[in-house]
């Protein structure tokens, strides 16, 4: 990451106060003081930066047994806004978003990320200017800047490392290139990561513990325990691409030896797999398009790509115990058969007690699902905790 010289937007004593009232309804002064066990003065004071800051904000009374009624606090998502950039493979999406990570603007493009740094960084600058502009927000009114990138990414630093799809990118300072524009923090890390953020955010709220899965390109896992999202000590966390498929009589179609899940059950695998058998296909678009109309040989590619993930997705399960996971990516938009392939292979394999609750599911957030997470990322670190 990559800070300003501004102070934080809420101070620490603060945060609990905040997380209240951003996490249900409006309350009142006499209410926040109850819940939190603190003083109605100490509240008071608390409160009052808050206000000033205009992140609460007053919202009308509610009924009183006599006298005037108490007034209610609630939190103003309006108050700030995030900017928030979801580079693919072979697309960009850069939105603008309150601080509940709701969309106010957004503007997308096909790309090419092999290009290099600067002229997808330069696209993704111009983009965010112009989202600001139709909004009509102020870039004074920005508290961060969340980066979603198609490879590996050391989070501390905002670096990716070693992208295997990005020529031109290792190592590259992305914080400080848009910094460059906007000087305020900037938060990077890979595209899965915030593709859990967002499904996690957008439809499983309340799950605590959920694995999302994008198969596309390539393969990765986000990984959410305990509520958090969980990065490794290096950022690392979640490569299943890597993760070496053993063979077994469900995946006898890569030969009597073991092989990486991304060499099986990935976009280009699958691909080149039905090219063999005279399905000519190149890209994950052509794997999703040929699934889409039905085409037997795409389907039994995309089945046996589900088992093949299934045998590294029981380990997961057996080992984190989640209680959904969430298949995403262009290859899962492809039908059922992908996921039929790997909950043939889950609940199969993984043990009664890990899969006795367990949801095998499709991904639901849609195109968007990368920037808001990217939004997430920042809103969590800006109003929560900024040692995240």
């Amino acid at each position: 990451m990559s800070g300003d010289a501004r102070g934080p937007l809420v101070a620490p004593d603060a945060r609990d106060l905040l997380r209240m009232l951003r996490t249900g309804p409006p309350k009142t002064r006499a209410q926040l003081a109850e819940l939190t066990g603190l003083a109605r003065s100490t509240v008071a004071a608390r409160l009052d930066g808050l206000v000033a800051s205009g992140l609460v904000v007053p919202a009308g009374g509610e009924l009183s047994s006599g006298g005037r009624p108490p007034a209610l606090l609630a939190f103003n998502p309006s108050a700030r806004t995030v900017l928030a950039v979801d580079l693919g493979a072979t697309h960009g999406v850069v939105a603008l978003t309150d601080l509940a990570g709701s969309i106010l603007e957004t503007e997308s493009r096909e790309l090419a990320i092999s290009d290099g740094p600067e002229p997808i960084l330069d696209w993704a600058i111009a983009a965010a200017k112009r989202v600001l502009r139709k909004s009509g927000r102020s870039a004074a009114d920005l508290v961060g800047i969340g980066v979603g990138l198609p490879g590996p990414v050391e989070h501390a630093s905002g670096l990716p490392t070693n992208p295997p799809i990005m020529p031109g990118w290792n190592r590259f300072d992305v914080p400080g290139y848009l910094r460059h524009h906007f000087d305020i923090p900037v938060l990077v890390d890979n595209d899965v990561n915030i593709l859990a953020l967002g499904e996690h955010a957008m439809t499983w709220p309340d799950a605590t513990d959920m694995v999302f899965v994008k198969v596309s390109t390539g393969i990765g896992a986000g990984i959410i325990s305990g509520g958090r999202l969980q990065r490794g000590a290096q950022g690392s966390a979640g490569d299943l691409g890597h993760v070496r498929v053993p063979f077994t009589r469900r995946t006898p179609q890569h030969g009597a030896v073991d092989a990486d899940l991304e060499a099986l059950a990935s976009g280009p695998a699958i691909a080149a797999w039905m090219t063999e058998r005279g399905v000519p296909a190149r890209t994950s678009q052509d794997v999703l398009a040929a699934g889409l109309r039905g085409d037997p040989i795409a389907v039994q590619g995309l089945r046996q790509a589900g088992r093949d993930l299934g045998e590294v997705l029981a380990t997961v399960v057996n080992l984190l115990n989640p209680s959904i996971v969430v298949i995403g990516g262009s290859v899962a938009r492809a039908g059922e058969h992908l996921l039929a392939g790997v909950r043939e292979v889950v609940y199969g394999q993984s043990t009664p007690l890990a899969t006795q609750h367990l949801s095998i599911v499709h991904s639901r957030a849609g195109a968007t699902g990368g920037v808001l997470g990217a939004a997430i990322m920042v809103i969590q670190r800006v109003l929560d905790d900024p040692s995240d």
